[in-house]
C-alpha cells in the first residue's frame, strides 16, 4: 500500500500480519494459495518447494491443506495464512492485532516463531492493544490518539500512560 503521506523506504523483505487469509483464492486449496501467497511475497519456486512441510506441519490443519479454502472454518484460514507469512524470513514483520490466531496452543507456537524471528534480527512493527504481547516482543512503544503521537517511549512507561488515559476518560463519561 503507498502511504497517504509522506514516503516509505523499504530495504528487504516485508511479511505482514494484518488481515490473514484475505488474498487467498476460496477456490484454491490450502496448498495452492500457499504456493500463490509465498510467490507474492517474493519467495521462488525453489524456496517454496523447500518450505512447503515446514508451513503446513505449522499449520495443523491436517489433510485440509488440500481441500479448497473456500471449506475451512476462519481459524483454519487464519492458522495457513499466518504459517505462511513466518516462514518467508521477513526483515520487517508488521503485526496488527494478529498473535490471537487459533488456540492456546497454536497461539504459544505462534508466539514461540516471532521470537525465533525476532532473534535473527527482524525489525518488530507491532500494533495492537494486548498489553502483554507490547511488553513481551516490543522495546520502544509509542502512544497514539486519533492519528498523533502522544507519547513515546519505554513499553511500560506508555502502557502505564494508556491505561490512565483509558480509566480517566471511562471515569468521566
Amino acid at each position: 500500500l503507498q502511504p497517504t503521506q509522506g514516503s516509505v523506504e523499504v530495504n528487504g523483505r516485508v511479511a505482514a500480519l494484518l488481515e490473514l487469509g484475505s488474498g487467498f483464492n476460496p477456490e484454491l486449496t490450502g496448498r495452492e494459495n500457499v504456493r500463490v501467497n509465498a510467490a507474492i511475497l517474493g519467495l521462488s519456486p525453489t524456496q517454496i518447494r523447500e518450505r512447503m512441510d515446514d508451513i503446513v506441519a505449522f499449520a495443523d490443519i491436517g489433510d485440509y491443506v488440500d481441500e479448497p479454502v473456500k471449506t475451512y472454518s476462519s481459524g483454519m484460514m487464519l492458522r495457513l495464512a499466518f504459517a505462511v507469512q513466518v516462514h518467508t524470513d521477513p526483515d520487517i514483520l508488521i503485526v496488527d492485532e494478529a498473535l490471537a490466531v487459533g488456540d492456546a496452543a497454536f497461539q504459544a507456537k505462534a508466539m514461540a516463531r516471532i521470537d525465533e524471528i525476532l532473534s535473527r534480527g527482524t525489525t518488530l512493527l507491532f500494533v495492537g492493544h494486548d498489553l502483554n504481547a507490547v511488553k513481551a516482543f516490543c522495546h520502544r512503544a509509542m502512544l497514539l490518539e486519533r492519528g498523533r503521537i502522544i507519547m513515546e517511549g519505554l513499553p511500560d512507561e506508555v502502557i502505564t500512560e494508556y491505561l490512565h488515559r483509558t480509566h480517566k476518560r471511562v471515569l468521566t463519561a
